[in-house]
């Protein structure tokens, strides 16, 4: 008897549909083009590098610096300066805007040589109703010259003009986590909205009292410790 000896058949597989091979190909594509954000949001920005005892910090603003409201000894640089082992100088000008404080910083760095410059500039230059850009434009440059000179730099939200505010209720303008987010600094976040909305921590509608920046201290020195500038 003929035997014929036979060799297996491979089947082939069958090719992929042509709607599920677009659709796994594109969800390979948007995993890919995903992997960076979400390791960016899962990445801490670098702590700020501790201010040692004894050296010079530089609040820098305007009169909710200066401590208009209350006596010398309440305003917040001077409560700062109790709460730390900094010397704290008190560089707020009634009435500044941005560029009136940018025109004094270079003077105020070498004199003092600053270790960490606090910016809390703009409220003036809103009331006044001036450009955003350009105010915008005068605190960036605040920030980077401070840097400049060797010194960190941190910068706190002042409240933005608007009809919300005139009913009491405060937001900080978006540009100072803007500016934040851009130079990789520490921000304070909400401490004058915080105090200004409350009428038992004002003296009038634009300035604390010694309670108001007893208060905002009190925020300011839980910013600093989270950022790593006071340990």
């Amino acid at each position: 008897m003929n035997t014929t000896s036979t060799t297996p058949t491979t089947r082939a597989a069958p090719a992929p549909h042509p709607d599920l091979a677009r659709r796994q190909l594109l969800g390979v594509t948007l995993l890919a083009a995903g992997l960076p954000a979400l390791v960016a949001c899962g990445r801490k920005p670098p702590k700020a590098q501790a201010i040692a005892a004894g050296a010079s910090v530089l609040a820098l603003g305007d009169s909710l610096t200066s401590g208009v409201g209350a006596s010398p000894d309440a305003a917040y640089p001077a409560v700062l300066q109790g709460l730390t082992e900094w010397k704290v100088v008190n560089a707020g000008v009634s009435g500044d805007t941005s560029a009136q404080a940018l025109a004094r910083l270079p003077a105020l760095l070498q004199t003092h040589q600053p270790a960490l410059v606090i910016v809390s500039i703009g409220g003036n230059d809103f009331l006044r109703r001036q450009n955003a850009s350009t105010t915008r434009t005068h605190v960036r440059q605040i920030c980077t010259d401070a840097q400049a000179s060797g010194a960190q730099v941190l910068l706190v939200a002042v409240p933005e003009l608007s009809l919300m505010a005139a009913a009491g209720r405060l937001s900080d303008h978006p540009m100072y986590e803007e500016l934040a987010d851009e130079l990789k600094i520490p921000l304070h976040r909400k401490g004058w909205s915080t105090v200004l909305a409350n009428e038992r921590l004002r003296a009038d509608t634009v300035h604390a009292n010694a309670a108001g920046y007893a208060q905002f201290v009190q925020g300011l020195v839980g910013t600093l410790k989270d950022s790593g500038l006071l340990v």
